[in-house]
């Protein structure tokens, strides 16, 4: 291997310093503006976001946790009421649900996408289900069709949380015009990431947009005027404007991604180490680049001893933790979730990574023996 690097697990550099200007620009055309909140960088943003998603609205609001309990809200799920979620995910999309009154129902995903199983999930429906929140898993969608057919059959919803999929495609339409309404998180960290906290909600539903705006906005329609008990849960216009500028590039941001997860599936050769599959109606965009491996902590050490940082998505499954004790899910209950959340590892995934680099990760990767 080569002299030792230093490899992040993520880093914004390269991607800030091509846009400093514009970002620059946009910062100053906030400020001398002196409007702060729901002005005309929002609207922008709202609807270049809505036209690249391929859909009619959007609805920007304060992160993408806020994005799906907004959206469940707005259809009139709470308390009495079930939602499907993947048993494998950020704890976020099962807080949406709680956060609403209703209960999360887990279903096991497919071990080869991470992503819900779909012939799982009619096992799961009871006449309290409302909702499937099908999750686009570091940024590869869900098999939608099957989900579909399965909520058409039974009158649900689907809502896409596609907190990590900005930009992918299922079957060439992207995510956020997959389901009936999806939420999107924009956390620095994502492919399309604010400079803070953001989200949005988006949807071909007119009537769902309208609510999610005034649920967002302290209940109110207009000024003063309160129809729904709501929160407070809107994107900012310095936020908006920071976005508007990613957004122009977050095409290129991917397909550099893709690349170097192409390289990384081609080359990784180590049978120790599992590596993702892409299905072949799917457009991935590689918010996470995860493998599995058996003995996945003495890899992350070993990785860590050269130089490569890494992370784990997610150590402790959600039925696990401490906040949903009270549903009393036993350890075995959810097996994969569970064989999961002990064997992923991400590898270092970000814009501009270097040849040198990529080859750097995956000559260590081979490397490792256990």
């Amino acid at each position: 291997m080569n002299e030792k690097m230093n490899i992040p697990f993520s880093e914004f550099t390269n991607m800030h310093n091509e846009i400093r200007e514009e970002m620059d620009a946009a910062y100053r055309r906030v400020m001398d503006s002196s409007w702060f909140i729901g002005g005309s960088e929002d609207t922008a943003f709202e609807e270049a976001f809505a036209a690249y998603c391929g859909a009619k609205y959007c609805v920007g609001c304060g992160n993408g946790l806020d994005a799906l309990m907004l959206i469940l809200k707005a259809y009139g799920i709470g308390r009495g009421d079930e939602v499907i979620v993947p048993s494998n995910t950020y704890i976020a999309t099962a807080l949406a649900v709680s956060y609403t009154g209703a209960m999360p129902i887990f279903v096991e995903p497919e071990l080869h996408t991470y992503n819900i199983d779909p012939k799982k999930i009619e096992e799961k429906i009871t006449d309290r289900t409302k909702a499937i929140m099908a999750v686009h898993l570091y940024g590869q969608p869900a098999k939608m069709d099957e989900i579909l057919a399965i909520a058409e059959k039974y009158r649900l919803k689907v809502v896409e949380d596609a907190a990590q999929a900005h930009g992918a495609e299922y079957k060439g339409k992207r995510t956020g015009n997959l389901g009936d309404a999806a939420g999107f998180s924009f956390y620095p960290g994502k492919n399309l990431g604010a400079l803070g906290d953001a989200g949005a909600v988006v949807t071909n539903d007119a009537h769902l947009a309208e609510k999610v705006r005034a649920l967002g906005n302290y209940g109110s329609d207009y000024k003063y005027h309160h129809i729904y008990m709501g929160n407070n849960s809107r994107l900012d216009e310095m936020q908006a404007a920071f976005l508007s500028v990613k957004l122009s590039q977050l095409d290129k941001w991917n397909a550099d991604r893709i690349r170097t997860a192409e390289q990384y599936t081609a080359e990784i050769t180590n049978p120790l180490v599992a590596k993702p599959t892409v299905m072949a109606d799917a457009k991935h965009v590689f918010h996470i680049y995860a493998v599995r491996c058996e003995k996945r902590d003495a890899l992350a050490a070993f990785l860590e001893e050269k130089g490569i940082h890494t992370n784990r998505h997610y150590p402790i499954p959600m039925h696990m933790q401490g906040a949903y004790s009270f549903l009393e899910i036993p350890e075995g209950s959810l097996p994969l979730a569970e064989e999961i959340s002990k064997t992923e590892l991400s590898l270092p995934m970000y814009y501009g990574m270097t040849q040198e680099e990529i080859r750097y990760v995956i000559d260590a990767v081979n490397a490792f023996e256990g």
